[in-house]
């Protein structure tokens, strides 16, 4: 018989402030986000979909135990929980939120193999300027649209031409991107590690911080709206 997981700890306290952060960020954009969390080996697995990117973002977290998990809860439940001192023992959640019935999204994760490199991505540097030459874009011609059009109508057509736009020689959408800036996976250095993987119809920008996951239709990537981001 299976015990179930009712509580976790982590490898160390580092482990449970990044998690506290990623989650803080979700919740930023959606207060009432939800998560799945999959635990296996020694790591857990946290998604979840910040709507105004419409991707999944995925951050790993080291266990500091061997854990056989797979449950969605309350994005904000479980930061309440997440103990980053330790009060004496290892950092982690003393207890896990109670389940709740997932979104549509959770029931539709990325594949846990089968990933291989995708070639054409641009280097970081030059993924924090297209970044930043599109937000510029955006607000030049949000500034530029009559008083009468300047609705959020508009904006989401201004929104979805920018965001739409693929990545150096990949299929990666910049919205992509932008999400992985926004919940904190890229940095600004000219050697740090950045990855684009797929596996069938999945994309997947992978960093060290975290990664950023969606697909698409027949290997398209009609499969999730685009939506407006700015900042």
């Amino acid at each position: 018989m299976t015990v179930p997981v009712r509580s976790l700890r982590f490898a160390d306290a580092r482990e449970a402030a990044d998690l506290a952060a990623f989650l803080g960020r979700l919740l930023h954009y959606d207060r009432a986000a939800a998560v799945r969390l999959q635990a296996g080996g020694g790591a857990l697995a946290v998604f979840g979909r910040p709507p105004s990117f419409e991707v999944l973002a995925i951050r790993t977290v080291r266990l500091s135990g061997i854990h056989d998990l797979d449950v969605t809860v309350s994005a904000g439940e479980l930061l309440e929980a997440v103990d980053t001192d330790g009060a004496g023992e290892a950092p982690g959640v003393s207890a896990l939120p109670t389940p709740v019935t997932g979104p549509p999204w959770a029931g539709m994760l990325p594949p846990r193999g089968g990933w291989r490199e995708r070639p054409g991505l641009p280097g970081p540097l030059d993924l924090r300027t297209g970044l930043t030459d599109a937000v510029a874009e955006f607000r030049a011609r949000d500034a530029a649209l009559p008083e009468d059009r300047r609705t959020r109508a508009e904006r989401d057509v201004i929104g979805r031409d920018i965001w739409s736009r693929t990545v150096g020689d990949t299929e990666l959408p910049l919205r992509a991107v932008h999400a992985a800036q926004s919940l904190g996976f890229l940095r600004p250095a000219p050697d740090f590690p950045v990855t684009l993987l797929t596996a069938g119809p999945w994309l997947r920008l992978r960093t060290p911080f975290g990664s950023v996951a969606l697909r698409g239709a027949g290997g398209g990537l009609g499969t999730l709206a685009v939506t407006v981001g700015t900042v």
